[in-house]
Parts: structure tokens; sequence; C-alpha cells
């Protein structure tokens, strides 16, 4: 298939940070990809919480199925605009590699442990991985991915973090755009996580059919679906909701975005890259009908008591595990030791608490909650 100007022409990209040989039957995207697929981070994906935390039920979304619908729905958005397909899949796989155990509560939790040692934000974290904590390659740490799927990756950033990154940091401080693939994959994120949510909320019995027939967005498909076929009922019928959802999003994103594009009629990716606003993104009357989507499952899902109930075992799991090892790094593991060392004699103080934060945020939730047991639980052997 035939790529527009504009896309992140492989010929054109800013290269990797370690200078390697071109692959032979693959292009450098696709290269991107494969090594974010055979990664350590990627694998604990399976066990890291979407919204329900993971041993709650085999059915709900984990970040790993999460990740592989955001980069379906990513590629096709990328073959209706003639963008770069395996940049677009190479950043969604990526997007979710710095999440915490825990989903957004352990996030937050750990930002409040690291405050004084300069924070931690998953986004920053799933840069780092990519970067330097992942080993697997003679070479060099870290995955070497091309600067076009780092850009990708780090979606928003401070300031004061984006002047230490160097290149994928710039266009926070000179405030331009990234490539139309990574303005993609961030919408595809979108549909993916508030549609999918709707599913496993519905399947936990935390919101009700009744409750999200006020949301625009979910009657209309609704009263389609209860019209076409009447007598469709259960599972069957939120399936088909739900898929008509994603599909009329991802419709009007396409449309609305080519509408854009065909305005402004860049001649390549330096054009987008210079743009006031992104091109990418929903028409007026869908932006807003997301938004009606978004402010219903902020109140009626993700502050549900049982979801609350269990970011506050989150919460004081890992702020448990944080006091413990930066009291007594010994109880970690022999190689996070050394690593740790090393960090406390390049940063202090700072870089202990940084190997610490890394340790935890590598955690699935199952094992946060079995370390937690081995080092607080006196009956637990180690």
């Amino acid at each position: 298939m035939s790529l527009a100007p504009y896309a992140a022409l492989e010929e054109r990209s800013h290269g990797r940070r370690h200078t390697e040989t071109s692959p032979i039957y693959r292009g450098e995207y696709q290269r991107d990809r494969d090594r974010i697929v055979h990664s350590s981070a990627f694998r604990r994906l399976e066990y890291k919480t979407q919204v329900f935390v993971n041993h709650e039920g085999d059915m709900f979304r984990t970040r790993l199925t999460h990740s592989i619908e955001v980069a379906q729905i990513g590629r096709a958005i990328a073959r209706m605009l003639e963008l770069h397909e395996d940049l677009i899949e190479a950043i969604c796989l990526a997007h979710d590699l710095g999440h915490t155990p825990f989903g957004h509560a352990g996030q937050d939790v750990l930002n409040d442990c690291m405050k004084e040692y300069g924070g931690f934000e998953h986004n920053l974290q799933s840069l780092r991985i990519v970067d330097e904590l992942e080993e697997r390659y003679a070479d060099f740490t870290g995955l070497n991915l091309t600067f076009e799927t780092r850009e990708g990756i780090l979606k928003h950033c401070a300031i004061k973090n984006a002047e230490q990154l160097g290149d994928v940091g710039e266009r926070f401080i000179n405030k331009t755009q990234p490539s139309l693939e990574a303005q993609s994959a961030n919408i595809a994120d979108a549909i993916a996580y508030n549609n999918h949510d709707v599913d496993d909320g519905l399947r936990a019995g935390l919101i009700t059919v009744e409750q999200l027939c006020e949301v625009s967005l979910f009657k209309s498909q609704f009263e389609a679906v209860k019209k076409q076929y009447p007598d469709l009922n259960g599972r069957r019928r939120i399936h088909e909701i739900i898929r008509r959802m994603i599909n009329t999003q991802a419709v009007d994103l396409i449309d609305a975005s080519r509408k854009r594009i065909e305005m402004v009629k860049p001649h390549d990716i330096e054009d987008v890259r210079h743009q006031a606003a992104p091109l990418i993104g929903f028409s007026d009357e869908m932006q807003e009908a997301n938004q009606q989507l978004k402010r219903f499952l902020r109140e009626n899902l993700y502050r549900h008591y049982r979801v609350h109930r269990m970011s506050n075992k989150a919460k004081r799991i890992l702020e448990a595990l944080f006091d413990a090892y930066m009291e007594d790094p010994r109880i970690l593991p022999p190689d996070t030791q050394i690593m740790l060392k090393q960090g406390e004699s390049e940063h202090g103080i700072r870089g202990r608490a940084r190997v610490v934060a890394d340790y935890i945020a590598g955690m699935t939730d199952r094992y946060a909650i079995l370390e937690y047991e081995r080092i607080f639980n006196p009956t637990t052997l180690t």
C-alpha cells in the first residue's frame, strides 16, 4: 500500500540512539514492533490491571489485551489515512509498558511516594523502559527504538522533564506536533479504553444498561440494535452495541481527520509537526459525545465503591513496599541491589528511590500482592 507524503516515511526517520545495520527483510518500524513484543515488559502486561485487578476474573481486560485492541484500531485508522501501519502498531503496543500494578491507582500511589525524588508518570516510565531498563541486546541497553516510535510513546510531558529527554522532549519545549501516526495511536487508545471499560463495567455489574442509556453514544447504538434485533439479549446484545460504538467513533475520526488534512495539505511530516494543533481528531459532535461517555465512566465506574475499595488496598500495598525497600534494600533481589547501588553512587537518595520505583512499577498485580505477603506476613515463607 502506498503511503501519503505526510506519513512518517522510514527513509526520513530521525533514526535510533545507537546506530545499527538496517534489517534485511523487515522495515525499521517492524523491527521496533518485534522488539516490543519480545520484551519482558510487554509480557508482564498480561497480569496488569486495566480497571479490575487481575485476580478478580479471567474475562476482564488487562493491559496486554487492551494494547492489542488499541493496535487493531490504530492499524485501521492508518490504512484509511495512508499512514504507516507498522509505526502505529509499534506505538500502540508500547504505550502502556510503563504502567504500574493496579492501574491508575498504582500510578498515583507511586507518584506520591516519589514526590521528593522526581515523581513518577507512567508515560515517562514507558519511555524509560524502552530506552534503559530492558536488557536484551549486547550492543546497547534498552530496545534502541526509532525516534518516531519513542516520540509516539511519549504522549505528554512536563517541560521540566522534557528538558532532560533530548530529541523526544523537544516538541514539548518548542510546542510542535508529533507525527500523524503518534496522534492516531493516542486517539485509538481513547476509543479502546472507553468502550471496553463499558463492556467490563457491565460484565462486573458495576454499571447497568439503563444507566448507560443516559449517554448519547451508547443510547443511539442501543436503540439501533434493539430495532434491528428485537429478540437479541444478554452478552450478544452488549457486544453488538459496543462493536457499533467503536465503529462509529473510528469512522468519525477518519472522516474528520481526512477533512483537516485536505484543508491544510501538508507536504511532508515536517509540515505536520509545525501545525498549530493536531490534525487527527473527532468532529466537534463526536468529541462532545466522547466527553459525555468519559464523564459517565468517571462518575459511575471509576469512582464506584468496589473499584475505590480495591484502589485503597493497592495504595496500602504499594506504599508499604516502597517504604520497606527504601528502608532496607537488602530485601530486594541481588540484581536490583546492584542497580540500586549504582543509582545511589550517581544520584544519591534520588537514585535509590528511582530504582525502587522501577522495581515496583515492573510488578504485576499478583506479584505485588505476593511480595506484600512475603514481607509483612510472618507466616508466609520467603
